[in-house]
C-alpha cells in the first residue's frame, strides 16, 4: 500500500505592520491555489529555515524582513505530500515599505481584523493563528 508519505519542509512569516495588520498573500499555485494565507513556501536544499523565509517573503512580497523566532507548526495534506510549514514571526526591516505581489503570490495586503474576516482563507490558517494569539488587530 505505498510507503510513508513524503514530507516537504516549508516556512512561513507572520508579518504585522505598525498597525498591527497582518500580510496576507491570494496562492497562486497549490496548495489552496486563489485562497489567503500569510507569505511562504518550500526551503530549498542547503538553506536554513531563516533564509527560506526571508528569500519567500522578498520573492511573494517584495518586503525585507527580519525573522525573529518560530511561532509554530503547521502540516497540510498536498497531493501526495506532506507540506511541513515551521511559521516565523518577522519584522519588517523597512516599515514604510509596500507590498507588491510577486512570484506565486497573486495579491498581497495587510488586513486588519474585519479585512480577515470578509477573505476566503486557506483551511487551517485562521485557526493556527488564533491558537497563537497571532491574528490582525
Amino acid at each position: 500500500m505505498g510507503g510513508p508519505v513524503p514530507e516537504v519542509p516549508c516556512v512561513g512569516a507572520v508579518v504585522h505592520d505598525a498597525r498591527g495588520r497582518l500580510l496576507l498573500v491570494r496562492r497562486g499555485h497549490a496548495p489552496s491555489a486563489g485562497l489567503w494565507s500569510v507569505p511562504g513556501g518550500r526551503v530549498e536544499a542547503g538553506e536554513s529555515e531563516v533564509e527560506a523565509v526571508v528569500r519567500e517573503i522578498a520573492e511573494e512580497t517584495g518586503l525585507r524582513v527580519r525573522p525573529e523566532r518560530v511561532l509554530g507548526r503547521v502540516r497540510i495534506d498536498g497531493d501526495g505530500v506532506v507540506f511541513t510549514v515551521t511559521d516565523w514571526v518577522c519584522t519588517l526591516l523597512d516599515p514604510a515599505q509596500q507590498p507588491v505581489a510577486g512570484d506565486d503570490a497573486a495579491d498581497v495586503v495587510f488586513v486588519d481584523a474585519a479585512g480577515l474576516a470578509a477573505l476566503d482563507m486557506a483551511p487551517g490558517v485562521v485557526a493556527a493563528l488564533t491558537g497563537w494569539s497571532a491574528l490582525p488587530r
